[in-house]
């Protein structure tokens, strides 16, 4: 991770271009060039998403169905402090739409994503779902305590922590490959997203049935987002 770093740094030295490996040039590229309109983008994504999901939270359309345990649930014991990987999905997550090289990359992968979300977002609504209620006082641990406050055990199935981070690992292992960027930043990519989805079964905010619906659904987008996209542009760096 630090020569990563200070590969992506050096891209700032005009004469150190020469000298860098081709992927670190054009990701330190994309990475600076979305920079701002990532950030504030991905900001404003995430806070209409949020004000969507908790709306249906608290008015389905039906009575929410309780999701079933499974024996790998059993095998998961609670772990709190997993709640550091979970909410690292929300600075993940911005990492698919900043390393697309042009502005239409950008908007088309958005419309993917808002895609992917609204769909989740509606299967909430007509298919109300729940966890099983934690057996352990949360309130032990004042940041899970929040989280538990604010997000209860609804909008269970699918995980949209699961879809986003599958859409998300797919899209930029996909940037990875085309920038032929080596394998152990490839691995800590998909490192990452085992992380996150192992976190939604630590924190018990969703159980393995969730996860594997979730799965499905980030694939549902993920696979055509690969396809029907802005073809790439022939311009070198």
């Amino acid at each position: 991770m630090v020569e990563l770093l200070r590969n992506l740094r050096s891209v700032q030295t005009p004469g150190a271009t020469r000298c860098r490996p081709p992927w670190a040039a054009e990701l330190g590229m994309r990475a600076r060039r979305s920079f701002v309109l990532t950030t504030i983008g991905t900001t404003v994504f995430i806070g209409l998403f949020f004000a969507g999901y908790f709306y249906v939270q608290r008015h389905p359309a039906y009575t929410p169905l309780m999701m079933p345990v499974t024996p790998l649930d059993l095998m998961i014991p609670f772990q709190p402090y997993a709640l550091l990987a979970y909410v690292s999905l929300w600075i993940y997550v911005g990492a698919g739409p900043g390393l697309q090289r042009t502005f239409a990359d950008i908007a088309v992968y958005s419309l993917w994503m808002a895609g992917l979300c609204i769909t989740g977002l509606a299967i909430f609504y007509f298919w109300p779902t729940q966890t099983p209620p934690l057996t352990l006082d949360p309130s032990a641990l004042p940041a899970f305590a929040v989280l538990h406050r604010l997000d209860k055990t609804g909008n269970a199935c699918p995980s949209m922590h699961v879809a986003v981070a599958i859409f998300t690992v797919g899209r930029v292992d996909e940037v990875l490959r085309s920038t032929r960027s080596p394998v152990w930043l490839r691995l800590v990519n998909a490192a990452w997203f085992v992380v996150i989805v192992y976190s939604t079964l630590a924190v018990k905010q969703h159980v393995a049935l969730d996860d594997a619906a979730g799965a499905l659904l980030g694939l549902a987008f993920l696979v055509p987002s690969l396809r029907w996209r802005p073809k790439p542009s022939r311009k070198t760096t």
